[in-house]
């Protein structure tokens, strides 16, 4: 079975939503960083030209690869990414390989059997 590693990084606001939303599309768990701290095109500014630090997640998922696509799509969706600028990234990355995951792999391959 082959993995790929979704990241997303998203507004400390929205991390529950989209880990909800990637459990509902497939993902089977997740890790969450908490408090990381992100910077868009422009840096955010406050009262009397003070820095503001936007507080962000960075959410780790290993997802089977022939969910990955429609995992990804679900947290861009859910987390605002591509409508509403500043809201968060998210990436995808290729797993050459994967250890502590067995348990996973008899769920998955029931899930994915008409996909493969």
């Amino acid at each position: 079975m082959r993995f790929k590693l979704i990241v997303a990084f998203v507004d400390d606001i929205s991390t529950e939503a989209v880990l909800d939303a990637a459990r509902e599309a497939g993902a089977t768990g997740a890790t969450v960083i908490n408090h990381a701290r992100g910077e868009g095109l422009t840096k955010k500014k406050t009262f009397m030209g003070l820095g503001l630090d936007v507080q962000r997640d960075v959410i780790l998922w290993l997802v089977e690869e022939h969910m990955s696509r429609h995992i990804l799509e679900t947290i861009c969706e859910v987390g605002g990414f591509n409508t509403h600028p500043g809201q968060g990234i998210a990436i995808q990355i290729d797993v050459e390989d994967a250890v502590g995951v067995a348990h996973q792999v008899a769920k998955l391959t029931d899930d994915i059997k008409d996909q493969i």
